[in-house]
């Protein structure tokens, strides 16, 4: 993680107000629904959709794929920025399904925090330990809501214990909640000595707050059942006793998570969350970059690109880039230095998204989130800049598990397939390799629901039929080495050698036997997993 100078100066009012975020859970956790959750509490939307809902009226403001509506999941991250309380909050939703996960770790690469969202009957789950390990990486802080308390679910302890112990984190209470499943009537807030109380008739109604003086309380008796108070008291007692108290340096640090228990669904311990993310959630932190780290106080602009997304909207054939600003007050029609080709970008209707609809951003501030409309000049990994040589480091790209062979059902449209591809492969959804014997491409995923995804796109943005065929190949390594050493390996490897769409050397392997032998064959070669998003 970066230096964090202890005497750094203060930041502008305007960009301390700032939290940007992302959510992640495993899929299912209910992460969309309190996304949308967010911006009801924010003011920018008037009802919330249901994932699952019935009707056109009530889906997801942040899912806008027709595959996303279709099959109730989020395939894509999607960035949303509003108003709350004094806050700005710039909040990036992110796919929980594990085929999408490197859409996720890049997302990762460009927020100063995340909410980790735990379904209190299932405690954590594979995926949320995967993206947790990412965000361990880079020391985020962590802030943790356990969703679906109005269903059954675990012992409150037993949840916490599971976090602690699975995620080497420490966890404190924020709220504690009061029944569970059919009896769970609210929580008590621990930070505040408040009593919240859910309402299950209205889902869209913030909750009622009451305010009391400690657990002794005579008001307790009169809004909680008198069996639910007695265990209340004895639970939080004991809570206090254990567990630590909250540390909001530690927080920032990434060594401890407070914990806030709700129900997305009924709109319950969301705005405690939001409160939470506002009080506890960090400023804009300085961005990794050569040859220097980027201080979001600095005056000169600088931001960089960690998603490219192409025909968000289907009538235009349109790309977006989605740019983190890290430092300076960027305002429309600014001219920016293209660090990669050193071309000079006017950035003239940069757009703020909010869920689905988007508006012309007039300024912008380290820490928010902007979308660059593009024709293709813009790739994950670029920066942008005043001029100033700058690379943003730390951008991951994986190696893919899964690869087959793509080809046009029309033999004729082998050009325009190309160029889908391209798109893709610069989008960041999928590798493409061209192998340099033979025809067609090689495409590698994560997982085997980006081969429908990709397929369904090509099919319905650019009216081409596609086919994947299984490959001999079952994974990809770039080549790396002293140029005379990589060419002598390729020469003698032809069959195995593909480029991909960056044009970077890549070695396709069938068996771990292939990888062992050119280790053996081939000391001078360096075979990696993983590729840096940058030139």
């Amino acid at each position: 993680m970066l230096d964090t100078v202890p005497n750094r100066p203060d930041l502008p009012p305007e960009i301390a107000r700032r939290r940007t975020f992302a959510i992640i859970s495993h899929p299912d956790a209910g992460k969309t629904t309190l996304t949308e959750k967010f911006l009801l509490y924010g003011g920018a939307i008037q009802m919330a959709g249901q994932v699952r809902a019935k009707g056109e009226a009530r889906r997801t403001r942040s899912d806008y794929m027709q595959m996303e509506k279709d099959r109730g999941i989020s395939v894509s991250a999607s960035a949303m920025s509003f108003d709350f309380n004094d806050f700005r909050f710039n909040l990036v939703d992110t796919p929980g399904h594990s085929d999408f996960s490197e859409d996720t770790y890049r997302t990762l690469t460009a927020v100063d925090a995340a909410v980790m969202v735990i379904d209190g009957a299932k405690g954590v789950e594979s995926q949320t330990q995967k993206l947790f390990e990412v965000c361990r990486l880079r020391d985020l802080p962590i802030l943790t809501f356990c969703n679906k308390m109005d269903r059954e679910s675990r012992d409150t302890f037993e949840i916490i214990d599971e976090i602690q112990e699975m995620l080497a984190i420490d966890v404190t209470p924020a709220s504690w909640p009061i029944g569970v499943g059919r009896d769970f009537i609210g929580c008590y807030d621990m930070l505040r000595n408040r009593l919240e109380l859910m309402d299950r008739a209205d889902r869209n109604k913030v909750a009622e707050s009451i305010k009391i003086d400690g657990l002794d309380d005579p008001k307790l008796e009169d809004h909680v059942p008198a069996h639910l108070v007695e265990k209340l008291r004895e639970d939080v007692e004991m809570a206090r006793e254990l567990l630590p108290d909250l540390n909001p340096q530690s927080v920032l640090e990434g060594h401890m998570t407070p914990i806030w228990f709700g129900s997305a669904i009924n709109s319950f311990g969301v705005k405690e969350l939001m409160d939470g993310i506002g009080t506890y959630g960090p400023e804009p932190q300085p961005q990794s970059a050569e040859p220097r780290q980027i201080s979001p106080e600095e005056s000169k602009v600088s931001g960089f690109v960690f998603k490219v997304q192409a025909n968000m909207d289907p009538k235009h054939r349109d790309r977006v880039a989605f740019v983190r600003m890290a430092s300076g007050h960027f305002k429309r029609g600014m001219k920016l230095t293209h660090v990669r080709s050193k071309k000079p970008i006017t950035v003239s209707a940069p757009v703020l998204f909010l869920a689905s609809d988007r508006e012309l951003a007039e300024e912008a501030w380290a820490g928010d989130i902007i979308g660059i409309p593009n024709h293709g000049q813009l790739r994950i990994g670029d920066t942008l800049t005043e001029g100033e040589a700058l690379r943003v480091t730390g951008i991951p790209s994986f190696a893919p598990e899964l690869l087959q062979n793509c080809r046009a059902g029309d033999p004729m449209k082998a050009k325009h397939l190309e160029k889908a591809l391209m798109q893709f492969a610069e989008e960041g959804a999928a590798k493409v390799f061209k192998p340099t014997m033979g025809a067609g491409f090689i495409v590698g995923v994560v997982g085997q629901l980006q081969f429908e995804v990709l397929g369904s796109r090509i099919e319905l943005e650019y009216g081409l039929p596609v086919r994947f065929e299984p490959s001999q190949f079952t994974s990809a390594r770039w080549v790396h080495g002293p140029k005379e050493a990589v060419e002598k390996f390729v020469n003698a490897n032809k069959q195995h050698i593909a480029l991909d769409n960056d044009g970077d050397t890549v070695y396709l392997t069938r068996l771990q036997w292939d990888i062992d032998r050119i280790e053996r064959d081939y000391p001078d070669v360096n075979l990696s997993a993983t590729k840096e998003m940058m030139v």
